[in-house]
């Protein structure tokens, strides 16, 4: 585990920023910094979460709000299959407890990491979640305690924290020109998605399931792309 803690420690850093943001905006929306605290601890999934105070923020619908999280949520279908084998052995209840504290960081580094040495496995992934999980806590919650004195978030730049981080991510990810088309693809529906007036979340998960429709098809002709 300790493996895990310290080299998931750079994307933490980045990963306090955007929490930090998150916090800041949830407050200027009307969340007690109490409510971002409990949200970030047992929702633990940034992107959904940002997805969901927009929503609460533009419609003030609680069901449009959990809704549009849960759609971008839908990614984690993927991520869990992903990681059968690294969870084999497990019981059931360290099973969803490793689950549970799987974020796109330290499943990113993980399975980067697993790529380099195949005897990279739970225990790594455990010690990288644990550090997420609680730096996420932490910042999100001082974001939310600041936010009541801090003004607009967009007058810092933060608002770019969340997509820097998923490009970073993204890069990790990268295995050479044969990703080309189904990221292309993923990226082109995604945005055509939003210009017709789609809800990000639901345009987001648009544009994925587009990126693996084509990445099945590239498979089955031979070709490999992770």
């Amino acid at each position: 585990m300790k493996h895990g803690a310290l080299a998931i420690l750079p994307l933490a850093a980045g990963a306090a920023v955007y929490g930090f943001a998150f916090g800041l905006l949830a407050a200027q929306v009307g969340f007690p910094w109490w409510g971002v605290t409990l949200l970030s601890g047992l929702v633990h999934a940034g992107s959904s979460q940002i997805v969901a105070v927009e929503q609460f923020s533009g419609s003030a619908s609680v069901l449009g709000a959990a809704l549009g999280g849960a759609a971008l949520n839908l990614r984690y279908i993927g991520i869990v299959a992903s990681l059968s084998e690294v969870l084999s052995g497990l019981s059931l209840r360290m099973k969803l407890l490793t689950i549970h504290i799987t974020g796109d960081e330290n499943w990113v580094l993980t399975m980067v990491e697993r790529a380099k040495d195949p005897t990279i496995g739970a225990r790594f992934l455990i010690g990288s979640g644990l550090v997420m999980i609680s730096v996420w806590t932490v910042s999100t919650t001082l974001g939310a305690v600041a936010g009541s004195t801090l003004p607009n978030l967009e007058q810092f730049g933060l608002g770019f924290a969340f997509t820097a981080a998923f490009i970073a991510m993204a890069r990790g990810l990268w295995c050479g020109y044969a990703n080309m088309l189904p990221w292309s693809s993923s990226f082109v529906t995604t945005i055509a998605v939003v210009s017709l007036g789609t809800p990000k979340a639901y345009a987001i998960v648009t544009g994925a399931m587009c990126g693996l429709a084509i990445s099945h098809q590239i498979r089955k002709r031979g070709s490999t792309p992770q």
